[in-house]
């Protein structure tokens, strides 16, 4: 008994670190504008999701413990080169969007508080970069964890809100199909819920964590708790910023961190409710830093030929670090710039919900025809997961462009 919870103990980590990385500073932003805009018209979609994100994540588990090669390998030798160019590209530009999201994130947070924009980008750049240097991805993998936790946080606000606004609910059912503005929010909902730096990063991890085909099903386990915490603290803020923020029929658009926090404050206190949504927003958006920069920098060395992991020294794998680095001075070089973080964060998710079907489509090809006999998804399974791919992906590009151009 004491050997297999030892080994489920080892063995979870990717899916939960990577779906606390998917409640992202981006994700909290996209789900309280959808609240303070619409109520709750968005919520039922954040359930709705659940099953395609569960489906997308396990496969890229899966396609890792039993290829041992990370997203980047795989694509590559899988695909053409213009394919595998076509969809490392959107990885790439999915990676940096969000990377600054995050930044950006801490940013506004940190402007709470008083502490400058260039200050806050600095210390976070710094303090990620010396973890990724002085630890393997063992130590990095708990300390994601640690942090992520904290956005349980959203959950307590949630409480309270429905507790105080009894029908914050109302109108859940209520869905405005042919508002442009619905749909634009509709499209950055799924993009910050399927993204594709969150696909690439957990087949990554599990071939840098040593997990195999004996571990599957933990590994599914560990993907489903993920999953449903995921869209369960999404759907926390977007409760929040309903309550807060839409009265009535009033609508708001909210444009900066501190508006956000303003839910907190006036459910658990002044000073109590900003630390607990700093802790909640800055252990996602720091969860995600590190799973992007990760996911880009595996997925940059995968495609030159470079297998490296946080095992190797700087020496050993210098251009998984100097891509590690460069992806964080790039995005603190544009959060200085002054970019509005709440319109960059909605733009990010229409952009992913855009790229989704590419990214969906090698997913569900890699896995019904790259994958093993014995691994692929087949029969009933495998037209389930079609349908899902389809609807999401199909959804997605059809409302990201509707909400643009509409």
């Amino acid at each position: 008994m004491l050997s297999r919870w030892l080994r489920f103990a080892m063995t979870v980590g990717p899916g939960l670190v990577v779906m606390f990385a998917d409640t992202e500073a981006g994700s909290v932003m996209t789900a309280a504008q959808s609240g303070a805009r619409w109520g709750a018209r968005l919520l039922l979609f954040q359930f709705a999701l659940i099953p395609v994100l569960y489906v997308a994540q396990e496969l890229s588990a899966r396609i890792g413990m039993v290829t041992g090669k990370g997203y980047g390998e795989l694509i590559t030798h899988s695909f053409g080169p213009m394919l595998s160019r076509l969809a490392m590209a959107a990885l790439v530009i999915s990676c940096l969007g969000s990377l600054v999201m995050q930044m950006s994130g801490m940013a506004g947070l940190a402007g709470i508080f008083g502490v400058p924009v260039w200050q806050t980008v600095a210390a976070m750049a710094t303090m990620i970069f010396l973890m990724m240097l002085n630890g393997s991805y063992h130590s990095l993998e708990k300390a994601a964890i640690v942090l992520g936790t904290f956005e349980l946080a959203f959950l307590a606000v949630a409480w309270d809100a429905v507790g105080t606004h009894r029908d914050v609910l109302h109108g859940a059912l209520d869905l405005p199909l042919d508002n442009h503005d619905f749909l634009y929010l509709l499209a950055a909902n799924i993009g910050t819920c399927v993204m594709p730096w969150t696909i690439a990063y957990q087949q990554s991890a599990v071939v840098d964590k040593g997990l195999t085909v004996k571990d599957m099903k933990i590994s599914k386990f560990d993907t489903m708790g993920g999953a449903i915490l995921s869209q369960v603290i999404t759907s926390a803020v977007l409760i929040a910023g309903a309550a807060t923020f839409h009265k009535g029929s009033q609508a708001i658009e909210l444009d900066s961190v501190s508006q956000i926090s303003a839910a907190f404050t006036e459910h658990l206190g002044g000073t109590f409710g900003h630390v607990v949504f700093a802790l909640g927003l800055g252990g996602g958006a720091l969860v995600a830093t590190i799973v992007v920069c990760l996911t880009s920098a595996w997925s940059i060395g995968e495609i030159l030929g470079l297998r490296h992991s946080l095992e190797h020294h700087p020496r050993e794998a210098p251009i998984f670090y100097g891509s590690f680095m460069l992806m964080l001075v790039m995005a603190a070089v544009l959060v200085g710039s002054g970019i509005n973080l709440i319109r960059l964060s909605i733009a990010m998710g229409v952009l992913n919900a855009i790229l989704l079907p590419l990214v969906l489509w090698c997913l569900y090809r890699i896995a019904r025809l790259v994958l093993p006999a014995n691994f692929r998804i087949k029969g009933t399974y495998a037209a389930v997961v079609a349908v899902l791919f389809l609807l999401t992906g199909g959804v997605g590009f059809y409302t990201g462009l509707v909400g643009i151009f509409g």
